[in-house]
């Protein structure tokens, strides 16, 4: 390959992205209260938002209902042309009609926007012609024109697809602003794959209160020696009889300390002699990537896991090794 052609494969593709970000920022400056009213239709909506579109638009609203169902609104993608043939039921009075058109002369897409007017269901036109068929049956039309395609004969749907695809995404991002959609909620919805998993919560990898090395301020050196070492966790936990709080800790490495410090005085002390008082802890539904970063900040390699902050009741121990083993960096 020349250098001459790597030259122009580059010049080609800024000469691409230049035109198709100018278009999404014109998108930006010139969207109207018709955003503003179909986000409240669909944040009032008590049913679903089904999008709909054909060819590459049915590509960009198939991946707009993904990201809705994904951030907390619940929807679902409808082809055209199955919704022509049977479909339709998927439609309840209650939805909200998303549908993609650049031209805005697609039959069988403006057959859905038909069908849901007389079902009095809204229905919002995204296209890039004002006075197209959609945009005359729309409740809500949301403009996604273009000064040009990207495409060199200005044929190929490039700037047009981007821009549809962008409007889509600053709808979902908008509403999910209104729900006031959190991380937590996010995780929730994605439990699989690395995603998930960096999302998970502690309560999903934490060893529970009945597996773990417990004692009280006032057992004895023997019996927390023997409660160290019978269970494979280097560390238990000082705990209240009266309520279960977390008092302090004891680690494998503070037993071998006392008994070199204390000599043969540490045959008959008690847990609350030589315990570390307030050990770091995590609540149940704290993020489990925030118990790694807290872990890698204190250098240490467990965590207690209390209701309610570090005023809580014991429920149980995370360790780095559960996070790691569970790939969650």
């Amino acid at each position: 390959m020349s250098r001459n052609s790597e030259r122009d494969h580059l010049e080609s593709a800024r000469r691409t992205l230049e035109v198709e970000a100018q278009c999404v920022a014109l998108v930006a400056e010139r969207l109207s209260g018709s955003f503003t009213s179909l986000c409240n239709a669909i944040l009032a909506a008590k049913g679903k938002v089904v999008t709909t579109g054909l060819g590459k638009s049915g590509f960009i609203a198939r991946k707009l209902a993904s990201t809705l169902a994904s951030t907390g609104t619940p929807a679902f993608f409808l082809h055209p042309s199955e919704a022509m043939h049977g479909d339709f039921g998927i439609i309840q009075k209650n939805d909200v009609l998303v549908a993609f058109a650049h031209g805005g002369e697609t039959v069988e897409v403006n057959g859905v926007a038909s069908y849901c007017r007389r079902l009095q269901v809204p229905v919002a036109g995204i296209t890039g012609k004002l006075n197209s068929t959609l945009a005359g049956l729309s409740d809500f039309v949301i403009d996604g024109s273009v000064s040009r395609e990207a495409c060199p004969l200005n044929l190929a749907p490039t700037s047009s697809a981007l821009v549809a695809m962008a409007i889509g995404d600053a709808l979902a991002v908008a509403l999910m602003e209104a729900r006031e959609f959190t991380a937590k909620d996010f995780a929730a919805l994605h439990p699989a794959g690395s995603l998930g998993r960096k999302l998970s919560r502690v309560r999903d990898h934490m060893h529970g209160l009945e597996s773990i090395p417990v004692v009280s301020p006032d057992d004895g050196f023997h019996d927390v020696l023997e409660t160290v070492t019978r269970r494979n966790f280097g560390i238990a936990a000082v705990v209240s009889k009266k309520d279960g709080k977390l008092m302090g800790s004891i680690s494998d490495g503070d037993v071998r300390r006392h008994l070199l410090n204390a000599d043969a005085r540490a045959l008959t002390s008690v847990a609350r002699d030589f315990m570390r008082a307030s050990p770091r802890t995590v609540t149940p539904e704290a993020l489990a990537i925030d118990a790694v970063t807290i872990m890698e900040s204190c250098q240490i390699t467990s965590l207690f896991v209390v209701e309610h902050g570090a005023e809580g009741r014991l429920t149980g121990l995370v360790r780095m090794h559960d996070l790691l083993a569970a790939k969650i960096v």
